[in-house]
């Protein structure tokens, strides 16, 4: 396993005040490999373009997405389902280091694909039905690096995170049910993120 490259880093530190669960590995991979890996996932990958219902009308995105997991699970977000193709060996890769890093398993990666610092994600929480309750959901970086933000739901505090080429922040616990996160808009930056989220799917 290839270890963290950010020793300074206390990865056992949550980093919200309360109400969940935020833990920052930082960066887990060489320059190298962060370099190889996305040049390998922005050509392997079948991205398409995301779409969401917006009072009562359909948006396509110019940010791309993909849905890969263990079985055909479907899911269902902003009112669009998506079928969840199979595993590619790359996608493999990287969920068995997470997983050796986070002491986590997962069964499906959500990715996401930003073109540049135009593009980001507004603030929403991951709670989705189909998601394992309280369950961790790892997100992986590649490409430009950008600012994350939390905002509790209640009284609207902000934590911002940094997320460089390469790194890891898991959330779990109850930060699903109290915080918000997004992507904020970022215009001086012009070239792509790759963004990877982990998950467990749990079927009823």
């Amino acid at each position: 396993m290839e270890l963290p490259f950010d020793l300074n880093i206390d990865s056992t530190k949550n980093h919200l005040p309360k109400d969940g669960t935020v833990h920052y590995y930082g960066v887990i991979f060489s320059l190298e490999s962060s370099q190889k890996y996305f040049k390998s996932l922005m050509e392997d990958i079948l991205w398409k373009n995301d779409e969401a219902i917006i009072m009562g009308k359909k948006n396509i995105t110019k940010r791309k997405v993909a849905w890969y997991a263990d079985q055909p699970f479907s899911y269902t977000y902003s009112k669009i389902t998506k079928q969840a193709l199979p595993w590619t060996a790359l996608l493999l890769e990287l969920k068995q280091k997470v997983e050796e890093i986070s002491n986590t398993t997962y069964n499906s990666c959500l990715l996401n694909l930003y073109h540049d610092g135009n593009e980001g994600m507004a603030y929403h929480s991951d709670a989705e039905k189909d998601l394992k309750k309280d369950g961790s959901i790892a997100s992986l970086s590649f490409g430009a690096d950008r600012k994350f933000y939390f905002k509790h739901k209640l009284d609207h505090e902000k934590v911002e995170i940094y997320l460089p080429n390469g790194s890891l922040l898991v959330m779990k616990d109850t930060t699903q049910t109290h915080w918000l996160h997004c992507l904020p808009i970022a215009k001086r930056i012009n070239s792509p993120r790759i963004n990877l989220t982990f998950r467990s799917i749990q079927k009823i």
